[in-house]
């Protein structure tokens, strides 16, 4: 018995110091590394996190983009920081779940160098089609490609992005061929979609709405497994090509190895942000809803995505690098 009392004092005297940090925690700014460009729904989401935690903790969060290599710059400067909770990482499905597969070599692994502290914005892609194309539906739309085969061409932000993955598994799902055409980003991607130099493109609602309420893109179909809140009287892709499900998250990561009571506080905090009115309004108009999670369920999901895309990207044969 008094071995036992030993022991316990023993933990209680480690963990309280971790504990004590957490309660301290932050004493200087915090950065929170975008590794996407301005602008985007990465930024805007990590934007809402650290204008809220700046009121929350009472010390400034600052938004950091570092873009560049389909996020691997910016996660890679997260993967080798000190696990102090200073350096965080808004981490996308893309960045954890895809380029492990993506890319021959990389400078960390998606899952095991990271501490996944919360996900708690789930959003849809959109499938959106020039006004050109004689299409008003998904069904209608995979008749037209088959009818025409290799004929039509599809955008993407760059060869391994998320739109590039989602476009090539619908393809494939769909059993018809498209052409890829590649772009540095999703901005010029989309303004050629436009401009009918490419006919379809898989891309955010953020970055489609604006053009389909313009009259400039036609909305087809939302990607996510049920119909999107903000739009919900587009159908899912799912309900024309059985099976087609792509979701897409935005968690906050920092390095592996961070004091478990920092990144419970964090944890409960990013929730308590996701469902304020003004934050949640700010989701909804991007097509993010909130997904309450602890961390643990949080890599629990990580896990899960990184090992179902690692399996469809090698079986399509897809690949980042020329």
């Amino acid at each position: 018995m008094k071995r036992l009392a030993a022991l316990i004092a023993i933990a209680l005297g480690i963990a309280a110091p971790f504990n004590g940090f957490a309660q301290q925690y932050p004493e200087r700014p915090v950065r929170i590394i975008n590794p996407w460009a301005p602008g985007g729904t990465a930024d805007i989401f990590a934007r809402a996190l650290a204008e809220k935690f700046t009121q929350s903790f009472g010390q400034p969060f600052i938004v950091d983009n570092r873009p560049g290599a389909s996020g691997n710059i910016g996660s890679d400067m997260v993967a080798k920081a000190k696990p102090d909770g200073y350096t965080l990482l808004v981490g996308t499905m893309s960045t954890h779940a895809m380029n492990q597969a993506l890319f021959k070599s990389m400078p960390f692994h998606g899952v095991d160098d990271f501490t996944v502290i919360a996900i708690p914005g789930l959003a849809t892609n959109s499938l959106v089609v020039h006004p050109g194309v004689p299409a008003n539906n998904v069904k209608e739309l995979v008749a037209y490609l088959k009818a025409n085969p290799g004929k039509v061409a599809y955008a993407s932000a760059g060869m391994g992005s998320n739109n590039h993955v989602s476009a090539a598994l619908f393809a494939r799902m769909a059993g018809v061929d498209m052409i890829h055409v590649p772009y540095k980003g999703g901005a010029p991607a989309v303004a050629d979609t436009v401009a009918g130099q490419t006919q379809l493109f898989f891309t955010a609602l953020t970055q489609s709405l604006p053009h389909v309420r313009a009259g400039r893109l036609k909305l087809l179909g939302v990607t996510e497994g049920k119909r999107a809140e903000v739009v919900p009287d587009t159908p899912t892709v799912n309900e024309a090509v059985p099976g087609y499900i792509v979701e897409v998250w935005y968690g906050l990561f920092g390095p592996a190895g961070m004091p478990e009571a920092l990144v419970t506080r964090l944890n409960a905090e990013a929730n308590r942000i996701m469902v304020m009115a003004d934050v949640k309004d700010r989701m909804d108009k991007m097509g993010i809803v909130h997904t309450r999670a602890s961390s643990a369920e949080a890599t629990q999901t990580l896990r899960r995505d990184a090992e179902k895309w690692s399996k469809i990207i090698r079986d399509m044969g897809i690949t980042a690098e020329p």
